[in-house]
C-alpha cells in the first residue's frame, strides 16, 4: 500500500468517526431543552466540522478523496442515544451517549498518533489536531460527571 492510500485510509477512519459526533451533537442539541446544553452542544459540532474538515484537506492534498460519511457504529451509537434519552432524563442520556462518543474518538486519535504504520503527514494532522480533541472528550466527561452527581 502507498503512502497516499495510507493516508487517506487511516484519515478517513478519523474522518468517518469525527463526522458521527458532529452530527450526533447536532442532533443533540435541537433536543434538549436545556439552552447552555444546547449551545455546549453546538460549538463542539463546530468543532468537530472543523477537525474534518483540517482532515479532510490532508487527505485531498496526499490526492486521496475525503470520507463524507459516519459509521455504522455511530449511526447506532445516536440511535441508542435518542432511545435512552427518550426514556429516561433526556439531557443525562445525551451527555452520557455523547461521553462515549467522544472516548471512541479519543482511542482513535491517540492509536493513530502512535501508530508507526500511519504516514507521517497524517500523524502530523493527527497529533496537531489531538488537544482539541482531548478538550471536547474532557468537557464531555466533566459534564457527565456534573450531572451524575447532582443527580
Amino acid at each position: 500500500m502507498n503512502t497516499q492510500t495510507r493516508t487517506t485510509h487511516s484519515l478517513n477512519d478519523l474522518i468517518a468517526i469525527v463526522r458521527d459526533g458532529e452530527h450526533f451533537y447536532t442532533e443533540a442539541a435541537r433536543k434538549v431543552d436545556n439552552v447552555e446544553l444546547s449551545a455546549l452542544f453546538t460549538r463542539i459540532a463546530g468543532v468537530k466540522q472543523n477537525i474534518a474538515r483540517d482532515l479532510s484537506a490532508v487527505v485531498t492534498s496526499a490526492g486521496g478523496e475525503p470520507a463524507t460519511h459516519g459509521t455504522v457504529v455511530g449511526t447506532m451509537q445516536e440511535f441508542y442515544g435518542k432511545v435512552r434519552a427518550a426514556l429516561g432524563d433526556k439531557q443525562y442520556g445525551y451527555v452520557a451517549e455523547l461521553e462515549e462518543s467522544e472516548d471512541r474518538l479519543l482511542k482513535a486519535f491517540t492509536e493513530a498518533a502512535s501508530d508507526n504504520d500511519v504516514p507521517a503527514t497524517a500523524r502530523e494532522a493527527v497529533t496537531r489536531l489531538l488537544p482539541e480533541v482531548r478538550e471536547c472528550h474532557n468537557v464531555m466527561r466533566e459534564r457527565k460527571h456534573a450531572m451524575k452527581n447532582a443527580a
